[in-house]
């Protein structure tokens, strides 16, 4: 039976990715060795690295004056890292879910926080417009893409300041305009490739401003300097990314894959429209995730939860489950989910409406 991979992270990976780590697991490079266990100083692997960092600002269209780094300790750590290296004194922080509230309680530890909007008072089932950033912070920190709640920010924010955004679900699923950021950084494990490494874009001119020492591995200069082999890096993960990135090339780069995304999620909202026994959690559809699809029974049928998470497995559906603050369930359609298994669950969801 075919699997559907809905899982919100580690998630599906391109079946191209896989098939390239798999070879290389074995065989790298001709090496006769698996890249599990060469030298990530090997002249082999600093391949590897220097083209993932090349697709990434072609596929993104980096500008000059920016570094780009696979690190590790995933997005957990750049929630102090970014705070560390460019929170002068105050910075701004939209709060629009679990992992926006972690950053800005790690960010409390170096300065001022202003929040300038949540929708915490709503279960975070909303967007929050119209606020005010003040002009004399040092940066806006925001999540373009809420896992959890099945939010997402799909435009770059138009603010007085530089941005920085944690967007490890929805990196390369649409165009962004790099030059409006300080910094941006993502979990590989979404929309990427498997765990183990995190991607950082960092605007370097944004970097040695702060008074405070900052420690040797979390200074970004440090990785900058030496090219992201300051220490040993994931080289798997890393691998597995620039098998991603060539993917995404071949398959033409975020401007198609941000088509791809809208039709794929345009199937699975207008369903959740229509039929009577599920609904949306998102209400405004300008604030709906195009990356997690977060949905429930209506409560008039929320007696039938559990056996339609037993029928969609035996169509082999796996990780449809919701998160366990949120409940229902969570489909995660990231770049690498095909159509077909968006069309499958739409169809599952037709026939178990019949039955009822």
């Amino acid at each position: 039976m075919k699997k559907h991979n809905f899982y919100a992270g580690p998630s599906i990976l391109p079946e191209f990715t896989k098939e390239k780590v798999a070879e290389a697991a074995m065989n790298f490079a001709g090496t006769g060795l698996s890249v599990m266990e060469v030298s990530h100083r090997s002249k082999e692997f600093v391949a590897v690295m220097d083209e993932a960092i090349a697709l990434v600002k072609e596929l993104l269209k980096v500008p000059e004056g920016y570094s780009v780094l696979f690190l590790q300790g995933g997005a957990s750590t750049q929630f102090l890292m970014a705070p560390y290296n460019l929170m002068k004194g105050k910075a701004a922080y939209l709060n629009t879910g679990s992992w926006s509230s972690k950053a800005i309680k790690e960010a409390k530890l170096f300065g001022e926080v202003v929040e300038v909007a949540s929708s915490k008072d709503a279960n975070f089932n909303y967007i929050p417009k119209n606020y005010e950033v003040p002009a004399d912070v040092d940066y806006l920190h925001y999540t373009s893409n809420n896992t959890i709640f099945g939010t997402e920010i799909l435009e770059d924010p138009e603010v007085p300041v530089q941005l920085v955004a944690d967007m490890s679900s929805d990196i390369f699923s649409r165009p962004i305009d790099v030059s409006k950021y300080g910094l941006i950084y993502a979990g590989a494990q979404k929309n990427l490739g498997p765990s183990g490494t995190t991607l950082v874009i960092v605007r370097d001119a944004a970097l040695g401003k702060v008074e405070r020492p900052i420690p040797t591995m979390l200074n970004y200069q440090t990785h900058i300097d030496k090219e992201s082999m300051f220490n040993t890096p994931s080289t798997l993960p890393v691998f597995a990314c620039l098998q991603t990135l060539k993917w995404l090339k071949e398959n033409g780069g975020v401007e198609e894959m941000q088509k791809v995304n809208i039709a794929k999620a345009k199937l699975l909202y207008d369903e959740l429209d229509r039929n009577k026994l599920f609904e949306p959690n998102i209400k405004a559809k300008e604030d709906r995730s195009l990356m997690n699809i977060t949905f429930i029974m209506n409560p008039a049928f929320a007696e039938l939860e559990k056996e339609f998470l037993e029928f969609a497995t035996s169509k082999g559906m796996v990780g449809l489950k919701g998160h366990r603050s949120v409940g229902g369930f969570r489909a995660s359609t990231y770049n690498a989910m095909p159509v077909e298994s968006v069309q499958a669950l739409v169809d599952a969801m037709k026939e178990f409406e019949s039955k009822h």
